[in-house]
């Protein structure tokens, strides 16, 4: 083996993803995993392309101002659960702002404002764990890699869950996903494919299989006044308070547009925004996971509300007076934009959990006419690089 490239680097801004952006002598960008703007580290290159390259911040021979001791040890570790523990809260903050601007302009050739919503606790908040299990206990897998990081305490994990990563057993287990109501308490642990033998778990924690078809395998939370219904294979928000907070930016950003009219929710869920905003309209849910569609159809039995049970590609466009859409990571794309404009919304309220497919979406938006008057950034996601948008866009020839 040849050995490994060093070099001296400035990190002078962050990138999609989280990596700090530092120049080569030859003037090529480096993307430095574990960089953080401000620092001057030693970094060993891992990829050497005509156009760039990356590297691991191996060392760091001036620390940036942003840049902390990570507060959990299993990042120490290589635990790839929080990306970003050393970086400081407030800088992961503006760092994120300064990504999702840059984004716009890159990607989308949008200019404008990306605001900063209310701050949220850093610890103790996550109500979703998706676990390895070594040896009847708990492991996270490490970063950008499959191997394993045994737990014995998670910084992130709501208490109700952190209690099983200490003290649960989980028997013959080769995957499980923990959930919690961070408003009830139900507790949910789903194993992959079936559940095992030998768990150790307290008597509330219910237990279901991946594949089980068991109606009963769910949990409650409560957002907003609302009491929701979440199947063990369903999506909800990771955390209740983030459930919160994007309800209120959803809300700002309609503006006007609530209480009366035809809202139309893409990407729908457990039928979040529906629910707890929907008050007063007619509200077309569209859905295509089963399970979560047969959540929506409960959650949303008080509202005038359709559940659609289908992609938003595959669905028949209706009028609408309001549309909000949730879509996954890869974001709208061209079909999903083809869906928004179909029902002549004058008004688009876009939840995106990916930069760059916000970038993307926004700068297609523009091209259908759609022009973007707003975005808050809610920080669902402290110590990792994700983020949580809440945008608005109006039609311009409303």
């Amino acid at each position: 083996m040849g050995s490994v490239q060093h070099l001296e680097l400035r990190v002078e801004d962050v990138a999609v993803g989280g990596d700090g952006i530092a120049r080569a002598d030859d003037g090529r960008i480096v993307f430095v995993r574990g960089g953080v703007p401000g620092d001057v580290v030693d970094a060993a290159v891992t990829e050497d392309k005509t156009r760039m390259l990356r590297a691991d911040a191996v060392g760091v021979l001036v620390a940036s101002d942003d840049r902390t001791v990570p507060p959990c040890p299993h990042a120490v570790e290589g635990c790839g659960g929080c990306g970003w523990q050393h970086v400081d809260p407030a800088g992961q903050r503006r760092w994120k702002q300064r990504m999702v601007g840059e984004s716009l302009r890159r990607l989308g050739h949008v200019q404008g404002a990306v605001e900063l919503g209310p701050e949220l606790p850093t610890a103790g908040f996550r109500t979703t764990l998706r676990c390895l299990v070594v040896d009847g206990r708990l492991a996270f897998r490490g970063a950008r890699s499959h191997r394993p990081v045994p737990i014995d305490a998670c910084l992130v994990a709501h208490p109700g869950l952190d209690e099983l990563v200490q003290h649960g057993r989980f028997g013959t287990a080769a995957e499980v996903v923990l959930r919690i109501g961070g408003a009830t308490g139900e507790r949910l642990a789903v194993f992959e494919p079936s559940v095992p033998a030998g768990i150790e778990l307290p008597a509330d924690v219910a237990v279901a299989g991946a594949d089980d078809d068991d109606a009963g395998a769910c949990f409650h939370d409560e957002v907003a006044g609302r009491r929701f219904r979440v199947s063990a294979r369903s999506f909800f928000q990771s955390r209740t308070d983030g459930a919160e907070a994007l309800v209120a930016a959803v809300r700002a950003a309609g503006g006007d547009a609530w209480g009366s009219g035809r809202l139309v929710d893409l990407y729908g869920g457990v039928g979040l925004f529906g629910s707890t905003l929907g008050d007063g309209m007619q509200v077309v849910v569209v859905e295509s996971s089963r399970s979560s569609a047969a959540d929506a159809e409960v959650n949303l039995a008080d509202r005038d509300a359709t559940v659609v049970r289908c992609s938003v590609e595959r669905w028949r466009p209706s009028p609408a007076d309001l549309v909000v859409a949730d879509p996954p990571r890869a974001g709208l794309g061209r079909a999903g934009l083809a869906a928004v404009t179909a029902t002549r919304a004058p008004r688009l309220v876009l939840v995106s959990c990916d930069a760059a497919s916000f970038g993307r979406d926004a700068g297609l938006l523009a091209e259908a006419g759609y022009e973007r008057r707003s975005t808050v950034l809610v920080d669902l996601f402290p110590h990792t690089p994700r983020v949580e948008l809440v945008s608005r866009f109006d039609r311009s020839d409303r």
